[in-house]
């Protein structure tokens, strides 16, 4: 079951970065926290690279810190209601998936949760790092939906919450990455492309749910170990 949790945490991450209302303004996001432009990006490749790892690391300390959180607090008393966890968090797990597929609206997380960049600080490097932090916090409905569902998954799984979290990070760390390093090639491609990756949040939301289901019913083990699938390829009932 924990590879399973830990590829769905990872497709999370991505999927919070390929998400539409996400994406587009990446490049020119992490352009600008360099004090670049996307006309000179190439020349500044290696400032935005490094402004994109402070801005990923920024994020995934919180993640981290999240993960360590719900392993000290849910692991105290998940062994005593591991039936409930299951039904709980698989319940918000389909409710997210659900509304990633856009089957349900849920106006609290249709707002747009934007941030003007203003640099404060002397170091370019603090600055991305400071913003990748509230990025943790949930920039856009996007972020909070698959992030909630992580986090859903993680509260089944407590004893694994830390790993969870950071293997979501990781998932939406390392195309933050590819950008920076391609800031100029990455915004031209996002561009040409961006009407494949609308579809992104609709196929992990239909992953989402299928896994809400498997929490709920308590069979996530079964298909983890391909126990089920390989009974349905030969033909014999699950």
């Amino acid at each position: 079951m924990a590879n399973v949790n830990f590829i769905t945490a990872f497709l999370g991450g991505l999927a919070s970065f390929l998400a539409p209302c996400v994406l587009p303004i990446i490049p020119g996001f992490l352009a600008y926290l360099s004090g670049a432009s996307l006309k000179d990006a190439n020349v500044k490749r290696k400032e935005i690279f490094l402004n994109s790892l402070f801005f990923v690391l920024g994020f995934s300390v919180i993640f981290a810190a999240l993960g360590v959180l719900l392993n000290t607090v849910l692991e105290a008393f998940a062994y005593d209601v591991p039936i409930w966890l299951s039904r709980i968090g698989g319940t918000l797990i389909i409710f997210f998936g659900l509304y990633l597929t856009s089957l349900i609206k849920i106006p609290f997380l249709e707002r747009e949760y934007k941030f003007a960049v203003k640099t404060k600080f002397h170091s370019r490097y603090l600055t991305s790092f400071v913003f990748g932090a509230a990025f943790a916090a949930g920039w856009t409905p996007c972020v909070s939906a698959a992030l909630g569902a992580i986090l859903a998954l993680a509260a089944t799984a407590p004893g694994t919450a830390f790993y969870l979290l950071l293997t979501y990070a990781l998932g939406l760390g390392i195309p933050f990455l590819v950008v920076g390093l391609f800031a100029a090639q990455a915004a031209a491609f996002i561009n040409r492309y961006a009407k494949i990756f609308q579809y992104v949040n609709i196929v992990f939301g239909i992953l989402l749910i299928i896994l809400g289901i498997l929490i709920f019913t308590n069979q996530l083990s079964r298909i983890a170990n391909f126990e089920f699938l390989t009974k349905i390829l030969v033909g014999e009932k699950p």
